[in-house]
């Protein structure tokens, strides 16, 4: 029985080890949130052409509170830069993804895209026409399946992730 138990023990301690040093680590690892972005060159002045983004399948994204980086998906639509997050439905959805609901009390956050850092303003989007280019984009770069309808149910969040300081948006 003791055998068997340290069996167990083992990994579990080894998973918990991983996820404490990814929280003090330069960004996510593969399975945990991580740190700060530190790392990279801090891009400033006007936004670049985003469209590179069409080949890029995830980056790094840290909110600014609290400042834990995570890594996610990320499409360019009409020159704009939109991340998501499905599965918000339920209480147990958004207990296990936080971020989102942090993102939406304060957007404020760095990304961190081919070794360069980013400021950005995350800006929810609940409703508009814009939802529909969107969700076609994720569906195609991804094979998801993302619907107008799931947005407006909740189901699915988005975001723009504008410059910062930005009023207004396309909410």
């Amino acid at each position: 029985m003791v055998v068997i138990g340290t069996l167990v023990l083992i990994p579990v301690f080894a998973l918990g080890a991983l996820a404490v040093s990814a929280r003090f680590s330069d960004g996510p690892s593969v399975f945990f949130s991580g740190g700060p972005l530190i790392a990279g060159e801090l891009v400033t002045g006007p936004d670049p052409d985003w469209s590179f983004v069409r080949d890029v399948r995830i980056f790094e994204l840290q909110l600014l509170n609290p400042p834990r980086s995570r890594t996610l998906w990320i499409v360019e639509h009409e020159g704009k830069l939109y991340v998501n997050s499905n599965y918000m439905g339920g209480l147990r959805e958004r207990l296990w993804k936080r971020w989102p609901a942090q993102a939406e009390r304060d957007g404020r956050a760095i990304m961190r895209i081919e070794g360069k850092r980013y400021e950005r303003e995350l800006v929810r989007i609940k409703t508009g026409a814009v939802v529909e280019g969107i969700t076609a984009e994720f569906n195609r770069k991804y094979g998801a399946v993302m619907t107008p309808v799931d947005v407006e149910a909740e189901e699915l969040w988005l975001f723009e992730m504008a410059p910062p300081n930005m009023t207004g948006g396309s909410r």
